[in-house]
């Protein structure tokens, strides 16, 4: 049985690190379509999301930015790419747990294989219209809020 009290208590707190602009606000637009509760921050690329995830410069205050429940990683960006980022993410102990869901463009089998070996929770490919982002934005948001415990920090 779902407990709709943590559902209604507790948003998913998403962060989505890709570099493309219409990217970040069609997925915005589509968890709004998808009524799950959430809130939602992006970084533009692995450095600043190792940042935000350490709540260092910018990103230091946790009222403002705080700690994901997920992360949405896009393999393909500047600085840091997702690849790069994800593997320390894992090594770093304080914060290895937090669940990081590949959600990119690219559909190459080494890139899914890459990303599991690295310890992403899921590999999602990005998907063409927006009728099916709304679709994949309300599947994982349900996944994570009803049937997923992750815990809290």
């Amino acid at each position: 049985m779902i407990n709709e009290d943590k559902i209604l208590a507790s948003p998913l707190k998403i962060l989505m690190a890709d570099d493309d602009a219409d990217d970040k606000m069609l997925t915005k637009e589509a968890l709004h379509e998808s009524r799950v509760l959430n809130e939602l921050y992006f970084v533009d690329n692995g450095v600043e999301l190792l940042e935000y995830l350490r709540g260092e410069g910018k990103f230091s205050d946790r009222v403002k930015y705080p700690f994901p429940s997920i992360v949405l990683l896009d393999l393909n960006m500047p600085k840091m790419d997702g690849r790069e980022a994800l593997a320390e993410i894992k090594k770093d102990k304080n914060l290895r747990s937090v669940p990081v869901v590949i959600l990119t463009t690219s559909k190459a089998e080494e890139d899914m294989v890459k990303g599991y070996d690295l310890g992403a929770a899921s590999y999602i490919t990005k998907p063409v219209t927006f009728e099916d982002l709304v679709r994949l934005m309300t599947t994982v948001g349900k996944y994570w809020v009803e049937f997923v415990e992750l815990p809290e920090r």
